[in-house]
Order: structure tokens, then sequence, then C-alpha cells
């Protein structure tokens, strides 16, 4: 008899081993509920989302091969499942908020190989991520990531469209975005981070990453073979380089390796995201980068500035009115100093030219650094450089050590243009440079935000966007469309460098494109709230400082308007049709909606007011708007939060106020 019950207890450990191979499901849910996220291991590893029962994800595969054959995710064996809660806050000095509450529901999988995933459900969707506790360094082959559809949904992908190379792994992250059901997405070409996916008629799906640290970023193309969704995508780690692109800024690569990455065997890997709304406003306040981020790691940020700068690059140094000759000069700089100073803007920056392009030690002869930066201190105003990564690069710690010993304040950093395993690491290491010598960063020429600006709070914008300096050169692009699609789903990875404040405002018809004298497509209304709607930490006036004297009034309110904010509140929006943002900044609130090529009335609710009574600045388009993307109005109100004031949007149009108490 004792034979046999141990035959049957082996027997039994030796069934449950195998089931545990075979199949098991896990599920939870997140914290109201709605979404349900279901995890099923065996032969392999594959996840599916549920919102309020109804299927958003359908079971998609993931997995990780390494470099000696193991697949992650293959064969599955769980050593243990545990599941938690957590409900914590966190502050966010440079953000659009002060604080976040970070709640989810999370279940870690630890599996056979010494590695394990994590998966969080959000109340505004999910995230996973694999992990391995290996010893020494690991390489990774590949990475499977599917996000498998049901439907044949409208999506809006931004195609990789740029070609420097022979490749589409080296390109500037801009591009309208493409509107098409899965069936009519090229198969060919890749599709940068974020994307959205109009899912069953009923939710807003958007897909990116977080916490991308020392691995390449992740691309998707449309998955082959029968269904509808996406696969993911890496740049191959490079092995050989050379010189190329504008001006020879670019770091070209002419071979690549048969792997994506070679890391520490001991880490966590990015986060996989998705984010599932079911009103389109809720895209517009959504935190889950900043909450899956990496915390930070300057201990000291009192030094980091955030704030409004005077640009010189968009407006091409087209100064007028002046009795010296315009351009990459120490006069011209004096001047955007000059102005910067008389409406408290924080900083001028000195934009390519100041220097040699491929060496930051080389400084014009036109150009008295010394005498700028003692300048600028004088009226409260501080100085950035632009770099190209190359030159930054180069020769960083010298570099960076002594600018910031001469006064320097930061760098807007350009032409990375890659996101492989080797720029992301660059990307961190030049930051991390940055903070010790207490330098703020602009990156640009970048890809999107993956939660780095919380984990160095010193980078206060990235691009990653197809910004206004667009309009000096694509006369046919639909702008007004794309400033009331990014913010629902480009945003959502993080603040822009757009690069706003256009003062020549055109109509659709009257719109070109000039280099010198450049313009924006939509009103002048439309420019104003950009101040409000796109998130930066580090916002820029484009124009010139000439043009922005002569329209003071508008100057005086973008001037005005913080570029961090204690709260925000997405009142309104409809995906590619405008978008209504409010945000508050010691008891005052500033407002913005922009509107794409439709004119439309739109009824405002002021009910995030609170309490009190409330007297506004209001610039609306002008009666005349339609023929003169100039005219607007400027209008005195008293609102509370009982107000609902009808809106009327020009084409192209657009809305802004500053909202203060009436009484204190």
């Amino acid at each position: 008899m004792k034979k046999w019950t141990r035959v049957l207890l082996l027997f039994n450990l030796y069934a449950a081993h195998i089931m545990a191979q075979k199949s098991q499901v896990f599920n939870i849910q997140s914290p109201n509920g709605k979404l349900k996220l279901t995890v099923e291991t065996g032969a392999g590893i594959s996840w599916s989302v549920n919102y309020q029962d109804t299927p958003v994800i359908t079971p998609s595969s993931i997995s990780i091969t390494l470099g000696n054959g193991e697949i992650l995710g293959e064969q599955v064996t769980v050593l243990s499942s545990q599941k938690s809660s957590v409900n914590e806050d966190f502050t966010t000095p440079f953000y659009k908020k002060s604080a976040i509450t970070n709640h989810f529901n999370q279940l870690i999988l630890v599996c056979k190989g010494l590695y394990g995933i994590i998966f969080r459900a959000y109340d505004e969707g999910m995230a996973y991520r694999f992990f391995t506790r290996k010893s020494g360094e690991i390489i990774v082959s590949s990475e499977q990531a599917r996000f498998n559809f049901n439907r044949d949904d409208t999506c809006f992908v931004p195609y990789v469209r740029d070609l420097r190379g022979k490749e589409q792994f080296i390109q500037s992250f801009e591009a309208l975005y493409t509107e098409k059901p899965f069936s009519g997405l090229y198969r060919d070409s890749l599709i940068f981070l974020p994307v959205l996916v109009k899912a069953n008629d009923r939710n807003k799906v958007v897909i990116t990453e977080a916490d991308l640290e020392n691995y390449p970023g992740m691309y998707l193309r449309s998955a082959p073979g029968k269904g509808f969704g996406f696969e993911g995508v890496y740049a191959p780690y490079p092995l050989e380089e050379f010189q190329g692109g504008s001006h020879m800024m670019n770091t070209m690569v002419s071979k690549r390796a048969p792997y994506i990455a070679r890391v520490d065997g001991n880490r966590d890997f990015p986060w996989r995201v998705v984010v599932i709304s079911e009103h389109d406003a809720d895209l517009l306040n959504n935190d889950m980068i900043q909450k899956l981020a990496a915390p930070s790691r300057i201990k000291d940020i009192s030094w980091i500035r955030p704030g409004k700068v005077s640009w010189d690059w968009w407006n091409d140094w087209n100064i007028s009115h002046v009795d010296f000759k315009a351009g990459i000069n120490t006069a011209t700089y004096k001047y955007y100093i000059d102005f910067a100073s008389a409406n408290k803007l924080e900083y001028i920056i000195m934009d390519a030219g100041w220097s040699d392009l491929l060496d930051l030690m080389v400084v014009s002869p036109d150009i008295n650094l010394p005498e700028i930066i003692e300048y600028a201190k004088q009226k409260n105003v501080s100085v950035i450089l632009w770099a190209s990564w190359y030159a930054a690069s180069q020769k960083t710690t010298e570099a960076f050590s002594k600018y910031s010993a001469m006064g320097i304040k930061g760098f807007k950093i350009d032409f990375m243009d890659r996101d492989d395993q080797k720029m992301v690491k660059s990307i961190y290491e030049l930051a991390q440079k940055a903070a010790e010598y207490k330098l703020v960063i602009d990156y640009h020429g970048m890809y999107k935000p993956t939660g780095l600006q919380r984990t160095y709070p010193n980078i206060l914008n990235c691009e990653g966007v197809k910004g206004m300096e667009n309009v000096k050169w694509t006369p046919n692009d639909d702008v007004p469309r794309y400033d009331v699609t990014i913010p629902f789903i480009r945003m959502l990875a993080g603040p822009m460098d757009y690069t706003p404040g256009a003062m020549r405002n055109s109509t659709r018809s009257g719109f070109h494109a000039d280099g010198s004298m450049p313009m924006s497509q939509g009103t002048r209304s439309h420019q104003l709230a950009m101040y409000t709607v796109f998130e930066a930490p580090l916002q820029m006036l484009s124009d010139n400082p000439t043009v922005y004297t002569k329209e003071s009034e508008c100057t005086d309110f973008i001037s005005h308007v913080p570029t961090t904010f204690d709260s925000t509140v997405a009142p309104d929006g409809s995906l590619g049709e405008f978008v209504a943002m409010a945000r508050r900044k010691n008891g005052i609130w500033y407002a913005g909606i922009l509107n794409n090529w439709n004119g439309r009335d739109i009824t405002l609710d002021f009910s995030f007011l609170g309490k009190g009574e409330y007297e506004a600045e209001i610039f609306k388009d002008g009666i005349n708007a339609d023929r003169d993307a100039t005219d607007y109005k400027k209008e005195i109100k008293k609102l509370n939060a009982s107000t609902r004031l009808v809106i009327h949007l020009a084409n192209g149009g657009g809305w802004a106020a500053r909202i203060r108490p009436s009484t204190p």
C-alpha cells in the first residue's frame, strides 16, 4: 500500500509539473474593476485585456530570446506567483501636476530559468516588463511583443519617413499620423511610438513604453499573417559607425550585430505600456509613464529651473529696427537678452552657429561668450547653448565643465536621430554628466520620452514631435489637425519641444512655407493656447523679439503662462477635432483650446474652478479670423464653477485664458 501511495504521489508531482508547463491562467483587475488582465502560461506566455467585459487586446504572445538560444517565455514553468496592491503618492516638481497618485494591482510571475514578468493593472491601462536574475552579461537576440486586436480597427500611426541611411533605424521621429485601419497599414514600414488604436468603437488604446534604459527603443509594424495588430521591432546593436547626415552631425551605422542588446544579466527590462481610455479627454491627463519611470537619481534639485526661452533659430535671427547687423553675433544675443529680461523669461538659447558644429570648444569669432553670459546675468536671464549630439558626446566632460564654470545653465542637444541601445545609453550618460555640472538639458532630435524626466529631472524637454519648425519647409502638412491629435497620443509619453509662439498666422489658403519669415497655420489664438495645452517645462517663444514687441498684448499673455503646474484637468476633447485643457499654478488657472481646420462652437464647463468668483483675461478668435488669422479679440469675463461658456473656434482656431480669483 505504501508503495502505491509513493507512486501516486510521484505521479501527482509529475502531473503538476507537466500542467505548470502546459497551461496556467492568472488574472488581475484594475483598482476600479473595469479592466481585467489575463495571463496564460505554458508552451508560451500570452496576455489579454478586457475593459468592462469587452475584449480590447486579444491573446498576445511575449518572449525574449537570448544569444545562447534560450527563450524566456517558451515552455514556461512558473515557480511562484504573487499578487499585490499599491496605492502611494509621489511628488513631481517639474510636471503638469505637483503630485501623482500611483494606484495599481500587480502580478509577479517568477519562472524557471532565473527570469520573470511583472504585470500591472491600472484604472487607465496596463503594463508588463520582463526581468532576469542571471549572473554576468547576457545577449538579447530579439524580443517578441505582440499587440493583437479582434477587429479591423482604425489606427493613428507615425511612419518612419526620414531615410537618411539605408535603413529605417536612423530617423528624426517626426511624422504626421497616418489614419488607416489595420488592413490598410504598410507591412514594410516601421512605426515609431506612441500609436493609437480606436478599438471596438468604444475605447482608445495607446501603445508605448516606459523606463527605457540601456536597451533599444521599440518600433512597431503591422503584424504579418491573418488577424489585426502590431509586433515589436528593435534596432540591432551598432557595430560600426561613421559620420554623416546633416552637416556630418549624425553618427550613421554601417554594420549592425545579429542581436539587439548586450546587458547585465540581473536587470529589469523596459515596460510595455497599453493605455486604455473610454473617453478621449482622459488621454489628455494621463500619468502612466511618470508612474512607471524610475525615481529621481538627483538628490538636490534646487538648482533646476524650468521656464520659457527666447529662441533664435526659428525666426532666423531676423530682428529689425536695430543699429547693428542681425545674425549670430554678440549684439544680436544682447538684444534677445533684453527682450527676455523685459518679459521675465528665464532663458535665451544660442542655437547652431555659436560654435563649430562638430567641436564645442571652438567658438565663432563673432561671439564673445563671456560678455554675453555676464550681460545675461545682470539682466537675470540664463543662457542655454545648442550642441549636436556628436559634438556633445565627443568632449562631454571638457565642454560641460568649462561652460558650466563660465555660467552657462544648460544645453539643447540635437541630432541623435536613433534609439538603438548605444544611443539610449548615451542619453542617460549625458543626463547624468549634465546633472554633475548642474546643467539642464533639452533633448532635440530625440525619440519620444519614456519617463527619463522623472529619473533625471534636469531634462526639461524632449522633441520626438513634428513641431512648428517643420512649417518652414512642409507647406502641404495639415498642421492644425496634427495639433489636436498629438495631445492624445504623443504628449501622453511626456513633454514636447514643439516650439510654439508664431505671430505671423495664416489661413489654410494663405499659408506658404518660408524659412526666413516663417508663419504658422491657424489663428493667433491657436498659438496662444499652445502654451497651456502643450506640456513643456522648457518652453520656447519661437518668433523674433521685434515682432513680439509689436504684439505686446499677446506677448504679455504668453510670458505669464507657467511651464509647470500644480494641477491639470481636461474638460473636453475629441481626437483629431479639438482639445481643451486647464492647468492651475499658485491659485491661477490657465485654459487653452485648440481646433482643427473645421470651425465649431463648443461649450466649456468651468466646474474645475471650484468655489469662489473669478475674472478671466480671454483671447479668442476675432470675427474675421477666418480671413485674417492674426485677428483676435481680448476680453475680460467674470466666471465661476457654474459657468458654461459657449466658445466659437474659427478654422484652425483657438481660445486662451488666464483666470484669477476675484478675491483673495
